[in-house]
């Protein structure tokens, strides 16, 4: 099986109680989680800086309905390091699923009550359980580092908040439920960054976007989209050939 992990960093350490005239971080209370970009290495500098200035709109034109419409969800978007260097953790849905059934996709899923404020920390533990859920990952080898604006699905109307992490100390994963997931792998950067693993995918609706062909596999889709703007706005990207076309089947 592939390697992967899961983070809540700080984990096991009581919050202190946020000091007079200094705003509490959303994303660091409750005394169960903190984001926290400390001790990561190098080279994931980039992508910190990329997490810390995008705007919405830069990472996708469909963002979230300002009615309020939409399921709250998260997905975990770990780092880790492997023998060839960078890699990202991936899963594969259950080809059975009534939502994105086979795709590949970052673990995650909807938020649940016990998750919390979906504008705060419930993105945190969304993404955290439902990645263990999913994976098996171990959650205390993972340092959670930054946070993505939310996004938006139009096909299955959900309000997603990605959630990125450091596999800090990573432990075995792999599919815990086949109802739910295929399998789980990992992919090195450089395999995402390489133009000859690059190409653009068809929908049957006609709508054009970013694809990788990795491991066995067509990431595409909000995946594909989400990985496309990190390489980009990481300064990671090389330049590849967008006329490379691949249809996707008319029941993606």
């Amino acid at each position: 099986m592939t390697r992967g992990a899961r983070d809540e960093s700080g984990v096991t350490q009581a919050a202190a109680p946020p000091r007079r005239g200094r705003a509490q971080d959303p994303y660091e209370d409750q005394g169960a989680l903190r984001v926290s970009t400390q001790g990561l290495p190098g080279w994931l500098g980039p992508v910190v800086e990329a997490v810390r200035t995008v705007r919405p709109t830069q990472l996708s034109r469909f963002l979230p309905p300002e009615d309020g419409r939409g399921r709250q969800s998260a997905v975990l978007i770990l780092f880790g390091e492997g023998p060839r260097g960078p890699e990202l953790l991936l899963m594969e849905r259950a080809g059975t699923l009534r939502s994105h059934a086979g795709q590949p996709s970052f673990p995650g899923g909807a938020l649940d009550p016990e998750d919390g404020d979906p504008h705060t920390t419930g993105p945190l533990r969304a993404a955290l359980r439902e990645a263990e859920e999913e994976t098996g990952l171990d959650p205390a080898g993972v340092q959670l580092f930054g946070v993505l604006p939310r996004l938006y699905i139009p096909v299955s109307e959900f309000v997603v908040t990605p959630v990125l992490g450091w596999w800090r100390d990573p432990s075995p994963v792999g599919a815990v439920d086949p109802a739910e997931t295929a399998r789980v792998f990992t992919v090195p950067v450089a395999d995402l960054t390489d133009p000859d693993h690059r190409v653009t995918a068809v929908h049957p609706s006609g709508h054009l976007g970013p694809a990788f062909t990795v491991e066995s596999a067509l990431v595409w889709g909000f995946t594909a989209g989400v990985i496309d703007r990190i390489l980009h706005f990481a300064g990671w990207e090389l330049p590849w050939d967008r006329s490379r076309q691949v249809p996707l089947d008319w029941r993606a």
